[in-house]
């Protein structure tokens, strides 16, 4: 599984890096616009990304931003919905409006940081990107469950 870590803070960088480097390729980019070249770029090599970590809060453009540019970018690629990179938002905020927003513009899942191990493999076996666990709810039901009141 090849995996773009789109994140500012060099120690969640990290975090995310050590976790998925048992699972494959691991490449980081600080902000939207780097990641915006690096997608182009692995796509235009005919060598996509299968997994995007995309943070929300970033300097210069915002993972909501990045995330409606990348679908676009994959879209002019010729990539319909759903057949391109899966891709999780990483965010600290926790509110429903955020969490719908990143939905609505189609991100794949959406884990509050710190993310811990557990929750980042779960919502990797429920993207189909590593083997399957037992029956996992559906990444926008289980991300509002966590957010009721």
């Amino acid at each position: 599984m090849k995996a773009l870590i789109v994140e500012d803070d060099i120690t969640s960088q990290l975090l995310l890096r050590e976790q998925l480097r048992s699972l494959g390729p691991t490449h980081v980019a600080a902000n939207g616009n780097e990641a915006i070249n690096a997608v182009r770029t692995a796509l235009e090599h005919n060598d996509p990304y299968d997994l995007i970590c995309l943070d929300i809060l970033m300097p210069e453009m915002d993972g909501q931003h990045a995330l409606k540019e990348l679908r676009t970018l994959e879209q002019q690629r010729g990539l319909q919905p759903g057949h391109g990179a899966k891709i999780v938002m990483t965010s600290v905020l926790r509110d429903k409006d955020h969490v719908l927003q990143a939905f609505r513009e189609q991100c794949d899942g959406y884990l509050v940081k710190p993310v811990d191990k557990k929750s980042l493999l779960n919502c990797l076996r429920e993207l189909e990107l590593i083997e399957s666990g037992p029956t996992q709810p559906d990444a926008a039901a289980a991300a509002l469950g966590r957010f009721r009141s």
